[in-house]
């Protein structure tokens, strides 16, 4: 479910009495296992099979922050639905919104068991024991993933396909930063780094103290560059979710003056996904 092969097909499910849902998110917008389950349940719905979802923690499940995808311009597989970029929910509390927000379309909906995490909750920080994917390797990366992924829409390398996925932010010129590191490939990674085999330099996360989603890191890294037109790419716009915050970071506004301007979505956002939660909230 994957590439070419999003959404799976009638002949697909052709045949299947039921379906089992069981992947491990880690609770950000742009990590892509929720719109795979999206289009499963679509189908589904379709073919009115049921599907039982087996719930996981969600190791950024303590809190919710940036601004909610505009689904009108920034719609994509890196950010299918109206969430902000750390939406704060459990795939199964994500898939009771999907279905109760009808998004699904065409008023289908799809036929749900939610088999619940025990003892679990919101406040519940969980420590995953198996990586959820080759490029989130441990709790430092899944920590900074929301806030350092965003690099993926700049010149930057962050680390993937080396040994420090989303844990160091490098391109070859000294006046990012005092630390260097040069990419080279990663037997069991992504292949190919940018920048592989150029000494680079720019910020060490790997200790970092995470609190929370942060844009002062893209901030910060756009002030010292020397060619600003360079900075960005257009991925950029489908992982912040709209056309604004590329604007606010050039104009030189600060990380509370933006984040100022989607607190009334986020607002409205909370209390949507309140309808939805199986587990005691954090606040």
């Amino acid at each position: 479910m994957y590439g070419k092969n999003k959404k799976p097909s009638h002949d697909q499910f052709k045949g299947l009495d039921i379906i089992v849902f069981d992947m491990q998110d880690v609770g950000a917008r742009f990590y892509t296992y929720y719109s795979t389950m999206f289009y499963v349940m679509q189908t589904a719905a379709e073919m009115n099979i049921p599907v039982i979802i087996l719930d996981r923690p969600n190791p950024n499940g303590h809190y919710i922050d940036g601004p909610v995808l505009d689904t009108t311009c920034c719609k994509s597989f890196v950010g299918l639905l109206p969430l902000p970029v750390v939406h704060g929910l459990t795939l199964g509390e994500l898939a009771q919104m999907i279905n109760g927000e009808r998004w699904l379309g065409a008023n289908l909906k799809c036929s749900l068991k939610i088999i619940p995490v025990k003892d679990y909750t919101h406040n519940t920080r969980y420590s995953l024991p198996v990586k959820p994917s080759p490029n989130l390797p441990n709790e430092q990366a899944i920590s900074l993933y929301p806030s350092v992924c965003l690099f993926e829409g700049t010149k930057f390398c962050i680390g993937k396909g080396t040994e420090y996925p989303y844990q160091i932010i490098v391109a070859p010129d000294t006046v990012y930063g005092s630390f260097s590191f040069t990419p080279t490939n990663y037997q069991g990674m992504a292949k190919d780094p940018i920048f592989a085999n150029q000494k680079c330099y720019g910020l060490d996360l790997r200790k970092a103290s995470v609190n929370g989603f942060t844009l002062s890191y893209i901030i910060d890294l756009y002030k010292k560059e020397k060619h600003k037109e360079t900075f960005f790419i257009p991925f950029f716009e489908k992982l912040i979710g709209n056309k604004y915050v590329r604007a606010q970071i050039e104009k030189g506004m600060t990380e509370e003056q933006i984040k100022a301007t989607w607190v009334n979505e986020l607002a409205q956002y909370k209390i949507t996904r309140k309808k939805y939660l199986l587990y005691k909230d954090f606040e």
